[in-house]
């Protein structure tokens, strides 16, 4: 091979290793740390629903938002051991529940696990076990998971009363449950507290943690 196009040729690895880390640094920026995977559904307004809880009772988005309520929707499976964490070891949910519910907050589950799966059912005794006080909406098609693009479960998102999604991403910011209570920042109690002061959203959304979405095909 002449020098010239050993030259050539070390010159097109070098622009093509360039091209890489620019379209890297640009994806970095264009996308922070900590970002969900999903279309962000942040500042933009909530898709509606209308879903069956355990009890066969229809909830829709909408009637909560009409009533003037700020809503909180997690996604949920019973048999996730990161649900048993936040449900069974500590009262994550139910104390978040007992704090807000009396401030116009209302609190929604849904779980989107396909019938084909495992996994599928065993929310109705889940709900009874760990006497959770708001409904467990089914959403078996995966449809309403897909439109919110949730992650896993307890990938969780809050709506201000005008119907906009303020917060997408995880409950709180110890994945592997490795701080102390005290340490934890609970992203839904600081997200409620700003939006209920009626300040802007200080941390709008993180990476949710869990278990994956048991969609179907």
């Amino acid at each position: 091979m002449s020098k010239g196009l050993k030259h050539a040729g070390i010159l097109a690895i070098i622009i093509m290793i360039a091209s890489v880390l620019v379209y890297a640094d640009d994806a970095a920026k264009a996308k922070p740390a900590g970002a969900a995977n999903a279309v962000s559904v942040i500042g933009q307004m909530a898709p509606d629903f209308s879903l069956k809880d355990t009890d066969g009772k229809t909830y829709t988005l909408h009637q909560f938002l009409d009533a003037g309520k700020t809503v909180v929707i997690h996604w949920f499976n019973p048999h996730c051991p990161f649900i048993i964490r936040h449900f069974a070891t500590y009262p994550t949910f139910s104390d978040l529940y007992s704090t807000y519910n009396k401030r116009d907050v209302v609190f929604l589950a849904i779980n989107s696990t396909n019938p084909d799966h495992p996994q599928y059912g065993g929310d109705a005794d889940g709900k009874k076990k760990w006497s959770i006080p708001y409904p467990i909406l089914l959403d078996p098609t995966g449809a309403v998971g897909k439109l919110y693009g949730a992650k896993t479960t307890p990938h969780a998102f809050i709506i201000s009363s005008d119907g906009v999604v303020r917060y997408s991403g995880a409950i709180d910011d110890d994945p592997q449950d490795s701080k102390p209570a005290k340490a934890k920042v609970n992203y839904a109690h600081q997200v409620l507290e700003e939006i209920l002061s009626g300040k802007p959203v200080s941390v709008a959304e993180t990476r949710p943690y869990g278990c994956g979405v048991k969609y179907g095909q």
